[in-house]
């Protein structure tokens, strides 16, 4: 009698991604004992390019697109994401297929001695590659010294040890799973830094015609943290932002109701546009949008245009 054939998880190859991709298959294998689950790890162009910033290579599926073509190719099938990587628009043919239940979505201020982000001043170095963090922290205090970090998370750690930064921030959620948390000096309150849509979740990418495959995504799916993500992906996608623009959305879910708070800003954090809006859980992604059409009004268009053309 032959082997049945393994459900295959496409992921990324970082401890982080693996970490992730193994929560998939443990919350599938639970509830599905009979499945066979194996992971595929394949390597992104993220992956490779290790010494150039995001926002300079300016591709939006920076971390998804390889695990994408192996999706449309049928060697895989689902792709794990951190979320906050996924694009709001997929390629032809894909989806988003589910989400499991979301962890931490603050922004951690990782520093050397512990030095909380309010005594750190111009002379130390603060590392980011994200462009939302920046406008953070420099909105936060203009004196602030910012530079450029990539990276996985372990690899990050020990550039702030071997000297080259005094202080980082890092995802809450990332430092957790792998059992980082000691590292974190502070959590960054997520009313004022705002975090990237999505942080703290993970996506389940899968193809739009696998009719199987969405019966069993459908049990493992969190109601809840599906509702939260679309409110904040219809926020970005309404602002076509990717992690090369300083945007950021959080939502708090109480009961049947939703609250999203959204934030664009120039890279300087000079200017910073933020409102929030309230409405029902039900009609969480037409908030989203609608909070974005908000900000647009407000002269985030503007700020958006000249950060995309410069010139």
């Amino acid at each position: 009698m032959s082997e049945p054939t393994p459900f295959k998880i496409g992921t990324r190859g970082s401890q982080l991604a693996l970490y992730q991709a193994n929560h998939v298959k443990e919350i599938l294998e639970q509830n599905f004992p009979d499945l066979s689950v194996e992971l595929v790890v394949i390597k992104t162009k993220g992956d490779k390019i290790l010494d150039t910033a995001l926002s300079k290579i300016g591709d939006k599926g920076l971390f998804t697109k390889e695990l994408e073509v192996a999706l449309l190719n049928n060697e895989v099938d689902i792709a794990v994401h951190s979320l906050k990587d996924m694009p709001t628009q997929l390629p032809q043919g894909l989806k988003l297929g589910a989400v499991v239940e979301r962890g931490d979505i603050a922004d951690a201020l990782v520093s050397k001695n512990h030095i909380p982000l309010n005594e750190l001043t111009a002379n130390h170095k603060i590392a980011t590659s994200s462009l939302r963090r920046i406008a953070n922290l420099l909105h936060f205090n203009k004196n602030l010294q910012v530079v450029d970090i990539r990276g996985n998370v372990n690899s990050r750690l020990q550039k702030m040890e071997d000297g080259y930064c005094d202080a980082m921030i890092m995802a809450s959620a990332g430092l957790k799973r792998l059992g980082l948390e000691h590292y974190i000096t502070e959590i960054l309150p997520v009313d004022t830094f705002i975090p990237a849509v999505s942080q703290g979740a993970i996506g389940i990418e899968s193809r739009e015609d696998d009719v199987e495959t969405d019966h069993i995504l459908q049990k493992i799916s969190h109601e809840n943290t599906w509702k939260s993500v679309s409110a904040e992906r219809a926020f970005m996608r309404k602002l076509e932002g990717g992690c090369q623009v300083p945007v950021g959305c959080v939502s708090f879910v109480d009961g049947e109701n939703i609250r999203l708070k959204g934030f664009v800003a120039s890279i300087d954090g000079s200017t910073y546009l933020c409102e929030e809006m309230s409405g029902e859980l039900s009609k969480a992604a037409e908030l989203g949008k609608n909070l974005a059409d908000k900000l647009i009004q407000l002269g985030g268009a503007k700020i958006l245009d000249e950060i995309r053309n410069p010139d």
